[in-house]
């Protein structure tokens, strides 16, 4: 059987009606992999992949994942198992929830697993250090017979799993498949909006990570609400330009993959990210912060990558820059933040 038929064939099967048949394969038992998967058990089967048998087992008895989300409840159709393979290969659809950096490494061990024609979609807002790559390009790469996608937007876990109403989208290149999709992880209070624009829904997702680390290092030292303003709307130029120079399309920056993740990245005291730049400006070193951390601040390791790729495309990225000095220990929290103020000014439409 081609490609073409067997993918026809799963097309056929993933009908509305038997969506509740289906079963959802979820990666990752961090904050967002377990909202998520919480959030995909209200409307169709779902299993939850952890490595700790400690957290399947809080999952399954009693249905929290403490570690990641405090007290608040996970439904009680989730599943959880710490079989990898199982949950892999018994999946209609799988999610990806896994840090950036041992995606390629989980994909490797179940590639094997996955069914011909599943759709595979990222959760992970990262960049692969080694090779710039973005999450769905690993996936194709090693799962080409799988059509990819990306669940993003300004998606707080916290909020989310406690019922906070929220938004977000869900962006595949088939739009064949894309409205199941929705279904799967829509409800009244996590509005799911569909995209075709795979690239700049997953760039805005990885960018943003590295403009809040500056908007944290600026409430860090005390900036005040202007310079957060500031930081936010010329970071959006910043990623906007990078993100088009690479394939995305520019509305796709004004909407909730672009604008309204950044916003709620960084402003909100749940964001990692945000988190790391005001540890920083308070005067922590960036060793110190990544020593206290148990959940990974993706813009930490994205950094590198980004300037790599701006460098690569030829896309000024000034507070991308101060970011990526600051987290490798070249400049100090305070000297960065007035790199950034020192930027070269003109036409708001320039880089600067």
């Amino acid at each position: 059987m081609t490609y073409c038929d067997s993918f026809l064939s799963y097309v056929s099967r993933m009908s509305l009606a038997n969506m509740i048949d289906k079963h959802i394969g979820i990666l990752g038992g961090g904050s967002w992999g377990t909202t998520v998967a919480s959030l995909a058990a209200r409307n169709a089967s779902a299993m939850l992949w952890a490595r700790s048998e400690e957290t399947v087992n809080e999952i399954n008895e009693q249905h929290t994942n403490s570690k990641y989300l405090g007290d608040a409840s996970v439904t009680q159709k989730l599943e959880a198992s710490s079989d990898l393979y199982k949950v892999a290969g018994q999946a209609d659809v799988l999610v990806l929830a896994i840090p950036s950096q041992s995606l390629r490494g989980v994909l490797d061990d179940i590639k094997n697993e996955v069914k011909t024609g599943v759709p595979v979609i990222s959760l992970t807002k990262g960049l692969e250090l080694s090779t710039h790559m973005r999450m769905t390009e690993i996936i194709e790469q090693l799962l080409p017979d799988n059509p990819r996608g990306v669940l993003t937007g300004p998606n707080l876990a916290r909020e989310v799993i406690a019922g906070f109403a929220a938004a977000s989208v869900v962006a595949t290149e088939d739009q064949s498949i894309v409205v199941d999709l929705q279904q799967i992880f829509h409800n009244s209070l996590f509005r799911v909006y569909t995209n075709h624009d795979v690239i700049g829904c997953e760039l805005g997702g990885v960018l943003k990570n590295i403009i809040a680390i500056a908007a944290g290092i600026g409430d860090g030292l005390g900036a005040g609400d202007n310079a957060r303003a500031a930081v936010i709307t010329r970071g959006l130029a910043e990623i906007t330009r990078l993100g088009t120079a690479m394939g995305g399309e520019a509305q796709t920056f004004a909407g909730l993959t672009g604008l309204g993740d950044l916003v709620a990245t960084c402003t909100s005291k749940q964001s990692r990210n945000r988190n790391v730049g005001y540890a920083i400006g308070k005067g922590k070193t960036i060793d110190d912060v990544i020593a206290e951390m148990y959940m990974v601040a993706e813009g930490v390791k994205s950094a590198p990558a980004v300037m790599a790729l701006a460098q690569k495309y030829n896309v000024e990225m000034p507070i991308a820059q101060e970011v990526f000095e600051v987290v490798q220990g070249n400049r100090t929290a305070r000297d960065a933040f007035k790199g950034v103020l020192r930027a070269g000014i003109g036409s708001e439409a320039e880089p600067n």
